[in-house]
């Protein structure tokens, strides 16, 4: 039979020994938030919840029960065979710990394995979630990478934390590059996908001396940081990065490929434009509309972003620390320089060193 647990002995078997979590709510319901890690195999899919939903509102609760029942015996071999694939111990959930996440269990332990269910359901999940960021204690010192729009701050977070070093990678849980073009190519996260993965990212890197993070706003796309965390941003150690406007375009234009997503950027462009002179936005229409995408490119960044970043920069309570650099590979050089200048005596562990000794 099935075992019944809490979110903290959920998280504790997935840390110490990499229990699979199956989400068993549709794919909607999994697209919109779960549990980090977990994988989604569907006791209904969108279009059998709704009907099965629709037959509980409308007739009655066990004409709903056995209209699922029915939908799910169909799919009982395939839905047994997804499970049956998945090696080691395994634990299911729902929505509130109901009926599905029990079927689930229930048809999976009769066919030999051993398998965990969570009390709760992801509802449980969510408030776990709520009550540790509403009482954590955040301790690392922030070191705050910032610099203009397309200096390549992201690509710098993750080769930094593939050297080892603690990052918080905001835009990555946001799935949002944090301006009006963030979204372009990416789905972004709700608030709760967002914070589901903030959490465990808070309690992996707080025992570290520092932490490096980006240089965003409280809001990035749909998800707004927490006071605690942007209050620790705000009072952390900045590091400006100021490499020149050619690399700039060049970052931009590879990772936004607006000849892949044209509509999106002209779109986007039409929020900004008339904060814009005229003239200028003009020139931008028509480079845009000429696949022209550098040139478009630079001149926002000359006539909008780079204005607007120069007064935001200047929130910061300690001295800004300029390094100037060439290109991506110099500057990734001088921040490794100035951390090992203020922090002797960290070692980080390259995460390559690491896979490579498993």
């Amino acid at each position: 039979m099935f075992r019944d647990i809490t979110v903290e002995q959920l998280l504790e078997l997935q840390e110490q020994r990499g229990i699979q979590l199956i989400d068993v709510r549709s794919e909607g319901e999994f697209g919109e938030f779960t549990v980090p890690g977990s994988m989604n195999i569907p006791v209904f899919n969108n279009e059998e919840r709704k009907e099965v939903g629709t037959i509980y509102k409308q007739i009655s609760v066990q004409a709903a029960k056995e209209r699922g029942l029915e939908i799910f015996s169909a799919k009982l071999p395939a839905f047994m065979k997804q499970f049956e694939e998945i090696p080691g111990q395994k634990a299911v959930f729902c929505w509130r710990g109901g009926m599905r996440s029990k079927t689930a269990a229930t048809v999976t332990s009769l066919m030999g394995m051993q398998v965990y269910r969570l009390q709760g359901g992801i509802r449980s999940y969510r408030k776990w979630t709520v009550e540790q960021l509403g009482i954590f204690d955040f301790k690392p010192v922030c070191v705050v990478i910032g610099g203009p729009t397309g200096t390549g701050k992201t690509h710098l977070l993750q080769r930094l934390d593939e050297a080892g070093y603690p990052v918080i990678d905001l835009e990555k849980m946001a799935q949002h590059r944090g301006s009006i073009f963030g979204q372009i190519g990416l789905k972004p996260n709700n608030q709760k996908a967002f914070e589901s993965h903030l959490i465990h990212k808070l309690q992996e890197v707080n025992a570290q001396p520092f932490v490096l993070i980006e240089a965003e706003s409280k809001r990035v796309g749909k998800a707004v940081m927490p006071e605690f965390l942007y209050q620790a941003k705000e009072q952390g150690i900045p590091l400006f990065i100021d490499i020149p406007i050619a690399e700039r375009v060049r970052h931009i234009v590879e990772d936004y490929e607006p000849q892949l997503h044209k509509e999106e950027c002209v779109d986007a462009f039409g929020l900004i434009e008339k904060r814009i002179h005229s003239p200028i936005a003009a020139d931008i229409s028509r480079y845009l509309a000429a696949d022209e995408f550098g040139k478009a490119v630079e001149l926002m960044l000359e006539n909008y972003y780079d204005p607007r970043y120069e007064h935001a920069a200047q929130s910061y309570t300690q001295e800004t620390v300029m390094l100037k650099a060439g290109d991506e590979e110099q500057a990734f050089r001088l921040i490794v320089e100035e951390l090992q200048k203020r922090f002797p005596e960290y070692r980080p562990e390259p995460k390559a060193a690491l896979l490579s000794a498993e």
